[in-house]
């Protein structure tokens, strides 16, 4: 699987939990999941739950402390496959 295959399957997903309503084109690597799409910590979880589901991968508690970004999320995905 491609960057850029993930990027938009995490984009997809980021989607459901975002209260910023950004389009999907103002979502990059560097968007802040936490303060520019408006996710709250708790629901971080759940993201990191959906990133497990849709590429069948086992995320460490100590891996999705360190997902703050769009790119964080997407390069944890790659370095998992």
């Amino acid at each position: 699987m491609t960057q850029e295959e993930v990027f938009g399957k995490v984009k997809e997903i980021l989607q459901k939990y975002s209260k910023a309503g950004l389009a999907d084109a103002d979502i990059k690597m560097e968007t802040s999941i936490l303060d520019d799409l408006k996710v709250n910590s708790a629901r971080l979880v759940d993201i990191v739950l959906d990133f497990e589901d849709a590429f069948d991968i086992e995320v460490e508690d100590d891996d999705a402390d360190k997902v703050r970004t769009v790119g964080d999320g997407v390069n944890l995905i790659l370095a998992k496959l």
